[in-house]
Formats: structure tokens, sequence, C-alpha cells
């Protein structure tokens, strides 16, 4: 009879950065499982072009960081998503250059797999620049809040933590968000997807 093999627990994100302390390459594994979401959230907020560099620097910063991880916390994506919307800020003009030209062309440069071309564009398509153009009125501030929980789908709590701000502000940025957008929209609030994101 074969032996069977038992799957490993996956170790946790605290586990990891606490043996990168003294394993300096076992950081890497951190980045394989988070490099993907990061870059992907930085490309729907400034373009294929930047988002190279804020997830290459978002992990950068993580491991010079590392060692004043919170390693109580066992999911290091609020903290990653933090020091990527902290690099996403120094380029705010950037952002929003490119939701108004989503907002005039409705077409967006970073690439869809097909699979989400076909899924989003039937329903998204006559929605994407006034989308695009309500997020570009929208104050940076909430703009960030409403983009982890929506985008980088977070938590409001992760969310909070992310941005290093007390819960009730982050729910008042998200409620205020919310409200431009549904106003913008006809009601209507692509950002819920049928949930409530206050959770």
């Amino acid at each position: 009879m074969a032996a069977m093999t038992r799957a490993l627990p996956m170790e946790d994100d605290a586990a990891i950065i606490r043996r990168s302390w003294h394993e300096p390459e076992s950081f890497a594994a951190l980045f394989d499982r988070y490099y993907d979401p990061i870059h992907g959230y930085a490309a729907r907020r400034l373009g294929g072009g930047l988002a190279d560099d804020v997830a290459a620097e978002t992990f950068l910063i993580a491991f010079d960081r590392r060692e004043r991880y919170d390693v109580g916390r066992p999911d290091a994506r609020p903290w990653l998503y933090g020091i990527a919307s902290n690099l996403i800020a120094r380029h705010r003009r950037a952002e929003v250059r490119e939701y108004r030209a989503l907002a005039r062309t409705g077409v967006h440069d970073v690439a869809e797999g097909h699979a989400d071309l076909v899924a989003v564009r039937l329903d998204a398509q006559s929605r994407r620049g006034p989308l695009a153009a309500a997020l570009a009125e929208i104050a940076d501030r909430d703009r960030d809040v409403l983009l982890l929980v929506a985008w980088a789908d977070l938590t409001l709590q992760e969310a909070s933590e992310a941005l290093g701000i007390p819960a009730g502000t982050a729910r008042s940025r998200l409620h205020r968000a919310r409200r431009k957008l549904r106003a913008a929209l006809g009601d209507t609030d692509p950002t819920t997807l049928g949930e409530d994101l206050d959770r």
C-alpha cells in the first residue's frame, strides 16, 4: 500500500515574517503569495506603467520593515496594502488622470485576461466611464478606503488597519465615497457587488 502524504497546513504570514528575521530568503514566500494581488490593485488605480514600480517597492519596504511587523497579526494583507496605498498616494495626479482618461475613452490601459473581459465587459462597459469619472471626483482619503474594500477585498477593519486610521473614520469615509458614487451613477453602487461592504 502506498504511503499517504499528509498536506501540511499553510504557514500564516506572521510565521513567515518571523522566520525571515533569521532567514531573510524565506520572505520570498510572502512575495509569492501577495505580489499579484498587490500589483493588480496598483494597476487598477494607476495603470500598468506605475503598477510594476509600486508593487516592487511595496515588497522592498515590507522587507526592510519586517522586524517591526506585529506578529500578533497572522494576516499581512492589510499591512502590505497600507504600504501600497502610501506609495499610490505619491501618484495622486496620475491616478486621477487615469480615471479621467477612462471616463473619456472607456478604455483602461491595464491588460485584462480573456475571462475577465468576457465576464465584466457586458455589464461594466456602459458604467466604466461614469464610474471612473466619479472615482476621480472622490476625495483621496475616501477613495483609498473605498478601493481597499472594493478592489483589494479587505474588510472595513482591515482597511482601517492598512491606512492607520480608526475604524469609525474608515466607516465614515467609506459611507461618504459610496454616497458620492451612488449620486454620480444614478443610485447604483457597483462597488457593493450585492453585499454589504461595511463588514
